[in-house]
């Protein structure tokens, strides 16, 4: 048995035996992920592939109150141009499809807020162990003004339907963990004080059956998932983050006030 640190404080990197665990560590910013964030993501899922005696990765968030709360939004600051909005959100599938693509059961540990960018990360994980207070949901339509890549929606719509998704969308709304569990997202409900005796028990369970029996399972579903998922979609991000009203949010957010949308 063995663990060990990663060098960057906001991202730690563990090992207990087969279990390899990525904890967001930002619980100041309610583990708001930095493009540094995203990339250190993307690495660990490169080492836990290619290390044959990892066997489960799980990931969590710091602090108590969320798993991940979106995209650190001041980055956003520096976004102009339409190929900004773009090349955002290939980034960001870029590092979500590799996450989806990791050859190994992917456990996420949910307390708190997943929401944004964190929902994008739990959505592609293998299975999803959350609190009672846990939230999830996309609240764009009230907050910065932007839209999902169209993986993301795809995502989104395979795991509650379109119905449900247009429905929280609109509304802005979180969904509670009870919903999340009824609409089959949510795996288990577990209190806050036994999550993550709870995570260490499955996460050892899944680690001790046939590592290419998983592999094969997870990889034949991503493929079916696949063939339905539409490309494209490159009009819609570039009339969003060229928008009026997405400067507008993200000011707004910024400076801690309501926007005034104008539909421009």
């Amino acid at each position: 048995m063995e663990s060990q640190a990663d060098d960057s404080s906001d991202v730690l990197v563990t090992r207990e035996g087969p279990v390899v665990t990525l904890t967001f560590n930002r619980p100041e910013a309610r583990n708001a992920l930095t493009w540094n964030m995203y990339e250190r993501l993307y690495q660990a899922c490169e080492e836990v592939d290619a290390d044959d005696s990892v066997r489960v990765f799980v990931l969590r968030g710091a602090g108590g109150k969320a798993f991940v709360a979106g995209t650190d939004i001041g980055q956003f600051k520096s976004f102009k141009t339409a190929e900004d909005g773009i090349q955002y959100e290939r980034d960001g599938e870029r590092r979500t499809s590799r996450l989806e693509r990791v050859g190994k059961p992917v456990i996420a540990q949910i307390e708190g807020y997943a929401v944004g960018g964190g929902f994008a990360i739990a959505a592609v994980c293998d299975i999803r162990i959350a609190t009672p207070e846990s939230r999830f949901g996309f609240p764009i339509a009230r907050t910065l003004g932007n839209c999902l890549s169209m993986e993301n929606y795809s995502r989104c719509v395979e795991l509650f339907g379109p119905s449900r998704v247009k429905e929280m969308i609109m509304r802005a709304r979180l969904i509670t963990a009870e919903e999340a569990h009824a609409a089959g997202f949510v795996h288990e409900i577990v209190p806050a004080t036994g999550l993550e005796a709870r995570v260490k028990a499955v996460a050892e369970e899944v680690a001790s059956y046939a590592p290419i029996t998983l592999k094969v399972t997870k990889e034949a579903v991503r493929r079916i998932q696949d063939r339905r998922r539409l490309e494209g979609g490159e009009d819609l991000i570039s009339l969003t983050y060229t928008s009026a009203d997405f400067r507008e949010g993200m000011s707004a957010f910024l400076e801690k006030r309501k926007p005034r949308w104008t539909g421009k």
